[in-house]
Order: C-alpha cells, then structure tokens, then sequence
C-alpha cells in the first residue's frame, strides 16, 4: 500500500501547520514556502483540510489558518482520510462490485485488517510527526 502524493503533501502540510501553533495564523503561501511544495498544491490540499475539520480559515486582515484542534488530538489516519477517505486496502469492503464476492472467504476479514491499519494511524498524533528529528553528529 502507498499513499497518494496528495495524502503525503497533507501530511507535509499539517506538520508545517503545527509548528506554527500558538504562534498565531499562517497563509496558505506560507506553508507551501516553508515547506518547499508548489502553491497551487498546498491551496488543494489546504481546501481538503479545511472541509475535513483539521484546519481553520478565516480571511480579511489577520487572517489566515491554523489547526482547527490541538495537533495532540490530530492523528496521522485524520489526515490521510482527508484527503484518502475511509481507509480501506480493498474495494470491496466499500460495497464496490467484485467478480468472486460471493465464493470470497477472505471479504470477511478485511474489516479486521483495515481497522487494524486504520488504529496503527490513529496511534500517531500530529504532534510527533511536527518534531523535527534530531541528527547525531558523528565523531
């Protein structure tokens, strides 16, 4: 399984994002600056964000975004089911057409598999993918 580039750039986002909390609002050209994506890039996925209830936007002076919620509360699967949807590895957990459903014996265990993926996620806040990691030094 990967994710899309859009999912990764959400989470590239959302880091940039929470550095800046408690430090006021930031712009959308901002994020993109800090974080070395292309603009029209961060607009989509700051859009998707916004819809999803992770960031807030307001306009007018003094505007700008910040995270709609303490980025403790925010958590990796948040992010990549704001731009993925519900986390699923098959379709047919979704409903979509199969061409063996009806003999499948393994469909009934993909909601356990998914949950499980979906709780590793779930497990990591936002506020330790914002740590920027510490590089040793080597003697």
């Amino acid at each position: 399984m990967r994710l899309s580039n859009l999912a990764d750039y959400a989470v590239v986002t959302m880091c940039q994002a929470a550095r800046h909390c408690g430090g006021g609002k930031v712009s959308a050209t901002e994020l993109a600056h800090e974080s070395g994506l292309p603009a029209p890039t961060v607009q989509k996925v700051v859009s998707k964000l916004t819809s999803a209830g992770l960031l807030r936007s307001s306009r007018g002076a003094g505007g700008g975004l910040q995270l709609a919620r303490p980025a403790a509360a925010i958590s990796l699967a948040d992010i990549v089911e704001a731009v993925e949807g519900p986390i699923a590895l098959t379709a047919c957990v979704e409903g979509e057409d199969c061409a063996v459903h009806e003999k499948c014996s393994v469909k009934p265990h993909w909601p356990i598999v998914n949950s499980a993926l979906r709780g590793a996620l779930a497990d990591i806040p936002l506020t330790r993918l914002a740590q920027i990691p510490q590089v040793k030094e080597v003697a």
